[in-house]
């Protein structure tokens, strides 16, 4: 039986996983239902993650462990029950990591109205009108993922935009970043949403020149209409969880740090990833942003190599497509606002103190310059408060999700401090478009930091935000190592200097991440004695040209030694 401990943060109940950096060193060397036969990789070229040995020419694997790696000799396939695979030229990787995505979001935006490349307003009217017709009287339309930065209308759309095609439904259209969403005005009738209802608590409800809404729920305003969204029955919710884990595996994702976990989902994770029905490995960050109780979580699966839980999720402000980020000075193209918190110091002190004690990693949204101030500060707090022998973890490996917009006098803190950014490179060529348009140029000098913040002295784990973003390893690769648009557009606005080299985009989807997840002595690199988890595309990503990144094909994902993903011609 697993077994969790359960205690109090700021009088919050909470059960986790009694595992430190020990413990999971320990879980990741069982072996399980997932690690199969033996193998000997061959035929192309083998990155290792490794600065001394970049590359090797052979792997060979037995019992879901790497036993070789090193030049194809005649004598390095030793196992006559091995199967051979011959690379043919594709490129293998350590298992690539995506480092911040949530997966049940994933698995649902497939099974859900998906605005993602809505182009207009008009646009999106014709998309929801087709959903329409295809919905219940009175039943709840929903759909997620349009972003509005480069649409002709140049605007937020509107309550009204959406009663045009939606007048007898109500209707919750949540954009890309999912910190803002627009509703008709039959879901503001009936969640009780007029003029003179006060928001929340780090949300915005927007209003018109004559005081009436619009219809934009900025973030924890969202959390208004949530008694109207679509309701997500144990059934859905786990082919949610094997959509998205299948969609991963496909594109050579090997492993995913899914953040906002829903607690009671944890027991289902595992019993998905005992039947096989998820085959990548999945590290998990609690839900707590709305400071809830954590239910005891007692189960009597056997622990899962595949499926670990050790880390707390906590928003800090908004996003800056919404304008809710929360920032040092205001917009510049809204000069009347700077953003939102959504924590604040006196919330989280003892939390964040209580956490260091008990060992639990403390992963905190922060995407402005304002936002990432704080979070490092109240880090630093805790870090001073506690003495360092009543710390459960020597190293504890705190991270800051996002840390988009960071002023340059604050970017060395991070590895002064001994706190990790974890950072989406795909968000940076997404922005691209607005963000100078959001803080000036000046502001950028400190926005999306990856060079400036290694030289520093940190490492980055490199994520992708999906369902926010695609969630495609070949994107964000090509994102960190270009700092372009998907058509190859960048300018001066967007400092192309704080691009990084093939190597340490490498490494921020592999062994960053790892070492970020207390597993780098199981992953992160091929090198024997570690976990086979491999990830092999049809280009090699660390030679092609640039746009030739985006078209490379996955060939497949290995994990423990198992095919999670083939895509190999039989």
């Amino acid at each position: 039986m697993t077994l969790y401990k359960t205690f109090l943060l700021s009088g919050i109940a909470f059960s986790f996983a009694a595992c430190g950096p020990e413990k999971v060193a320990e879980n990741r060397g069982q072996a399980n239902a997932h690690i199969e036969k033996s193998w000997c990789i061959s035929g192309g070229p083998i990155y290792t993650a490794l600065d001394l040995q970049p590359t090797v020419e052979a792997v060979a694997v037995t019992s879901g462990e790497i036993t070789y790696a090193g030049p194809e000799t005649d004598q390095w396939c030793q196992s006559e029950t091995s199967q051979r695979i011959n690379l043919n030229g594709a490129a293998l990787y350590p298992g690539l990591t995506d480092g911040h995505a949530h997966l049940i979001g994933i698995g649902l935006r497939e099974m859900t109205l998906n605005l993602e490349g809505t182009d207009s307003i008009a646009d999106l009217k014709s998309q929801l009108a087709e959903e329409v017709e295809k919905a219940e009287d009175g039943q709840t339309v929903y759909g997620r993922g349009w972003i509005e930065t480069h649409w002709p209308e140049k605007r937020f759309p509107t309550r009204q935009d959406l009663d045009e095609v939606a007048p007898d439904n109500p209707v919750i259209l949540t954009r890309a970043d999912g910190h803002a969403s627009v509703v008709n005005s039959l879901a503001l009738e009936k969640s009780g949403i007029d003029k003179a209802t006060e928001a929340p608590f780090g949300g915005a409800i927007n209003l018109s020149s004559d005081g009436e809404p619009t219809g934009m729920l900025i973030d924890k305003a969202q959390d208004l209409v949530s008694d109207l969204m679509p309701s997500l029955t144990p059934e859905r919710r786990r082919e949610a969880y094997i959509q998205g884990a299948e969609l991963y595996a496909s594109r050579g994702w090997a492993n995913l740090h899914s953040m906002s976990v829903e607690p009671n989902d944890i027991a289902l994770m595992q019993e998905l990833a005992n039947s096989e029905d998820i085959k990548i490995r999945v590290y998990n960050s609690i839900d707590l942003q709305n400071n809830r109780a954590i239910p005891t979580m007692e189960t009597d699966t056997a622990e899962n190599d595949l499926i670990t839980t050790r880390a707390i999720k906590l928003y800090a402000d908004g996003a800056l497509g919404s304008r809710g980020a929360a920032l040092l000075a205001p917009y510049s193209d809204d000069p009347d606002n700077d953003g939102l918190m959504t924590l604040k110091e006196v919330q989280v002190e003892a939390f964040l103190e209580t956490a260091l004690r008990n060992g639990i990693q403390v992963n905190t949204h922060a995407i402005g310059d304002r936002a990432n101030r704080y979070v490092l500060q109240w880090y630093k707090d805790a870090f001073e408060t506690v003495p360092k022998s009543s710390w459960k973890v020597e190293d504890p490996r705190w991270r800051v999700e996002h840390a988009q917009i960071v002023d340059v006098e604050d970017i060395p803190l991070f590895a002064e401090y001994g706190i990790i950014p974890s950072m989406q490179p795909s968000h940076a060529i997404g922005d691209l478009h607005f963000a100078v348009d959001r803080l000036g140029k000046k502001r950028l000098e400190g926005g999306y930091a990856w060079r400036s913040l290694i030289d520093s002295g940190s490492i980055i784990v490199g994520g992708s935000d999906a369902p926010v973003e695609v969630g495609d390893p070949r994107i964000e690769f090509y994102a960190a190592t270009q700092r372009k648009d998907m058509e190859g557009y960048s300018d001066e606005n967007w400092y192309p200097e704080e691009k990084v080299s093939r190597q340490e985009a490498l490494k921020m989807f592999t062994i960053w991440p790892a070492y970020a997840s207390f597993e780098e002595d199981k992953l992160g690199t091929i090198e024997v004695g570690k976990r086979a988890d491999f990830s092999a595309f049809k280009t090699d990503l660390m030679t092609a040209p640039g746009p030739e990144i985006l078209t490379s094909e996955p060939l497949f994902t290995m994990v423990n030694g198992k095919m999670a993903f083939d895509g190999r011609e039989e």
